[in-house]
């Protein structure tokens, strides 16, 4: 179909969020890179943090095909024995702590966070939470509800009552904020939309003891943070904090929707009964989405692209130097750069992407450029990346 006709069913078919979408239409993509018609674009957001292990990684297709010729939807989830997912399951359980041995798994984000919260009511037997300020956890009623910028959430009202709100790196709040009516505190250890801001370790270190004090759930919001975008497997690493409950998507599903939320077996079974089905997804955990997630897993590892991470980042920091740049904050292929203005951000990220590179802000911080590439790029490209962007300042 002709491009001019494709743009136009397209605005005029396809639900729209934006009235100024960006409309590229891409024939395919492979790695680091997305094709149009006429156009190569450097993607530096990877979808906004899925395709950590970039586009159309050959080890995730042949696990999708693979996986094809088996089976795909089966059943309700949890009542079928499915290798991919118990093979995930079991596999995340090695890497992580002990206690978050359990996984529950959902088609995305929203949907995991709304778990999350169910599962927090249904341990504790309390129905407030506290989350923070200029937090980003979904576009569902329960997600929605944990998030602070009323623009966001005024026209959706009523939402969940009994929410409280603590700043980032903010420990005077603590004590006042979760007590023992919470049911849970949910955290980004690196906070996404509010401009990869990574949180300080005292200031994780409190909340958790908070928590045990107060008989709360702390929960790690890891759906962009996860899957070796930070530098870490998890973010949780870099810690040594160990939540109640964590959160993955995005890059989890290796290019595929896949979410999750990981607790103690002890208190996931609690789902069992009283009621008995105490939360249910149909598609969640589906198996072509668990076979890509465990291939994903394997090549980050394989390849070490948590370490590789790492080493971009400073790579990035030693290039992207101007009199423009305020500072860059995040960390690992997590990373925000602060021209100050938001119209100058804008015009900037417009330029970009008529430069051929697709990069993108922050919902909270819209003077910030975000930089997240597929965890796959190399020195050559981060050098024409941030040679683009340097240009464009």
């Amino acid at each position: 179909m002709h491009t001019n006709s494709l743009n136009r069913l397209f605005l005029k078919h396809v639900g729209q969020t934006s009235a100024a979408p960006l409309a590229l239409e891409i024939l395919r993509a492979e790695g680091i890179y997305m094709y149009s018609k006429n156009k190569t674009y450097l993607d530096c957001i990877s979808g906004i943090g899925v395709s950590n292990v970039g586009h159309g990684n050959k080890q995730v297709m042949e696990a999708i095909k693979n996986q094809l010729d088996q089976y795909m939807h089966l059943m309700v989830y949890g009542e079928m024995v499915q290798e991919p997912q118990v093979m995930l399951a079991t596999h995340l359980a090695t890497l992580l702590p002990e206690s978050l041995n359990s996984v529950y798994f959902v088609n995305s984000g929203s949907e995991a966070i709304e778990g999350a919260m169910k599962l927090a009511k249904r341990v504790t037997g309390r129905h407030h939470f506290t989350a923070q300020y200029l937090a980003y956890h979904g576009g569902t009623h329960g997600a929605l509800s944990l998030m602070s910028d009323a623009y966001f959430s005024q026209k959706f009202i009523p939402l969940l009552p009994g929410i409280s709100f603590i700043h980032q790196n903010d420990l005077s709040e603590i004590d006042s904020k979760i007590t023992e009516a919470t049911a849970a505190v949910f955290i980004e250890p690196i906070m996404g939309e509010k401009g990869y801001m990574p949180s300080d370790l005292i200031y994780l270190k409190a909340i958790r003891k908070r928590c045990n004090e107060t008989g709360a759930l702390l929960v790690f919001d890891e759906i962009q943070s996860g899957y070796g975008r930070c530098g870490g497997l998890f973010a949780l690493q870099h810690y040594g904090i160990t939540p109640d409950i964590l959160v993955l998507a995005k890059g989890f599903g290796g290019g595929m929707p896949l979410g999750c939320f990981i607790a103690d077996k002890k208190i996931m079974d609690l789902f069992q009964d009283n009621p008995v089905l105490g939360h249910i997804n149909t598609f969640g955990g589906h198996p072509v989405s668990c076979a890509a997630s465990l291939a994903a897993l394997n090549f980050i590892i394989d390849n070490d692209l948590p370490q590789k991470a790492l080493k971009n980042e400073q790579l990035f920091r030693a290039l992207l130097v101007h009199p423009n740049i305020m500072e860059i904050s995040g960390k690992g292929l997590m990373l925000a750069i602060d021209l100050v203005d938001k119209n100058y951000c804008r015009k900037v990220i417009d330029n970009c992407v008529k430069s051929g590179l697709l990069i993108d802000w922050f919902l909270y911080s819209e003077n910030k450029i975000r930089l997240a590439p597929p965890l796959i790029i190399d020195n050559e490209a981060i050098e024409k990346i941030s040679g683009i962007i340097l240009e464009n300042l």
